[in-house]
């Protein structure tokens, strides 16, 4: 097979996703449905699990709030909320079309975390409107996932309900994003022989995800004078006076990064640079094979975009680079928040957290890298797949181990007991959708 051949098979490869999605959407109608969790011998039953007996957990709640999560499902419970203002690489595409996304959120928290997860795509796009809807949810939830909301509201609406909640709340193209990458770049750093502390990083893209990226990687090592941001403008420096006012956490970045001054777009960013994180446009095309060839030696890329990434894996191959991962799962090292999201809520729900802090963020990267490194990590492998789900136990058990150690935690936490609870409720899960299916009670769709 010539190489235009292979290419062109890869490019079928790419689309096929988008053709079955088109295909099996309408065939289910939908991803998740609700089964209940107790026996039902008889009609009789329902006489303990709703009305007369179900008035006693009702009067014991009553007595002491914190009951509920003793009696009911609320800490198992996470919504997952977005108003549809930027969905994946689609942007403002409104609540019901963001829908199909949020169920494809729950379906994936409760086959790789065992999270019963709802879709709440809210008929409004104000961030106080955001906030004080989703206080309104709490008292059914013990969790709180927000999801494809714009920034910059989407940092005000994760701060001020982080403050004002006692259940975790996250923002997952935020944190999820931010410490999956970071998982990604730990192990291929040491494939290339490159120390975090010393590389200098080209960020495309200066959003939300981008903006936590530097953030967590700055946590774990790195520093903020060797990475340079670019945003729809160009390259953040400190005469960017338009962001001052409109965009302060960018501002804020100006005046931390880019410190040998450069201006421009993306060729300049990533000229000499080690590593490319890029959370932008979808490509092809959004990042050239010629600025590729002008990075340092060993160069790392991470191309983030969906559907499309912003470079061909093969392309970036072919400029020089030495490690490329992307966001999809059809292409090797997948940089997925999937890797992320259902352990971390398994892991803080099972120790009773009142938070997810960005300490148990962190934690989750290095569990995550560790993992994957005691497989055996190469070019192909910088992190671990999503069907890997002795990982998801690990990472689970050590963020409820460290939300333990940060004192944020409703009960004491053994961790034989924590990786018990977080085994089960993940085997679970996976075990159920599997039985549905021999059953063919989820019906096989024939292509």
């Amino acid at each position: 097979m010539d190489r235009k051949d292979a290419v062109e098979k890869l490019l079928i490869q790419a689309e096929r996703p988008k053709e079955l999605a088109s295909k099996l959407h309408p065939y289910y109608r939908g991803k998740i449905s609700i089964e209940g969790k107790v026996p039902i011998r008889s009609i009789n039953d329902f006489s303990v699990w709703y009305t007369p007996g179900v008035a006693e957990p009702c009067k014991t709640i009553h007595r002491n709030k914190d009951a509920v999560f003793d009696l009911t499902n609320k800490g198992n419970f996470v919504a997952v909320v977005s108003d549809g203002s930027r969905v994946l690489g689609l942007g403002n595409i409104g609540p019901e079309a963001g829908l199909p996304v949020m169920e494809g959120k729950a379906l994936l928290f409760k086959y790789l975390g065992g999270v019963d997860a709802f879709p709440i795509c809210l008929n409004t796009q104000g961030q106080n409107e955001i906030v004080k809807a989703v206080k309104w949810l709490t008292p059914s939830f013990g969790g709180i996932n927000l999801e494809d909301i714009a920034s910059p509201k989407c940092y005000f609406i994760l701060g001020k309900l982080r403050n004002e909640l006692d259940i975790p709340v996250w923002h997952d193209d935020q944190q999820g994003t931010a410490l999956v990458t970071l998982a990604g770049l730990i192990n291929a750093l040491k494939i290339v022989g490159k120390k975090l502390e010393e590389i200098s990083i080209a960020l495309i893209g200066a959003g939300a995800a981008n903006i936590n990226v530097a953030k967590y990687l700055v946590f774990a090592g790195a520093k903020y004078e060797n990475m340079t941001l670019v945003d729809s403008k160009g390259v953040l420096h400190q005469g960017r006076k338009d962001l001052q006012e409109s965009y302060p956490m960018k501002w804020e970045l100006c005046m931390k990064t880019n410190k040998q001054g450069k201006t421009g777009a993306i060729a300049k960013a990533m000229k000499d640079t080690d590593v490319c994180i890029a959370y932008s446009k979808p490509g092809p095309g959004t990042i050239k094979k010629e600025w590729v060839s002008n990075m340092a030696d060993e160069a790392i890329i991470l191309a983030g975009a969906n559907p499309v990434p912003e470079i061909w894996p093969w392309e970036a191959k072919e400029a020089g680079a030495r490690i490329v991962a992307t966001g999809r799962s059809d292409f090797p090292n997948q940089i997925n928040n999937s890797l992320g999201f259902p352990a971390v809520f398994r892991g803080a729900l099972d120790a009773t957290a009142k938070k997810i802090t960005d300490e148990m963020c962190i934690t989750a990267a290095y569990a995550i890298a560790e993992y994957a490194e005691k497989k055996g990590i190469h070019e192909g492998y910088i992190i671990p797949a999503m069907d890997e789900t002795e990982m998801y136990i690990e990472e689970a058990v050590a963020v409820g181990q460290k939300a333990a150690e940060q004192g944020i935690t409703r009960h004491k936490v053994n961790k034989k007991e924590l990786k018990k609870k977080v085994s089960e409720n993940i085997r679970s899960s996976q075990e159920t959708t599997k039985l549905l299916m021999s059953r063919k009670i989820i019906k096989p769709f024939q292509h």
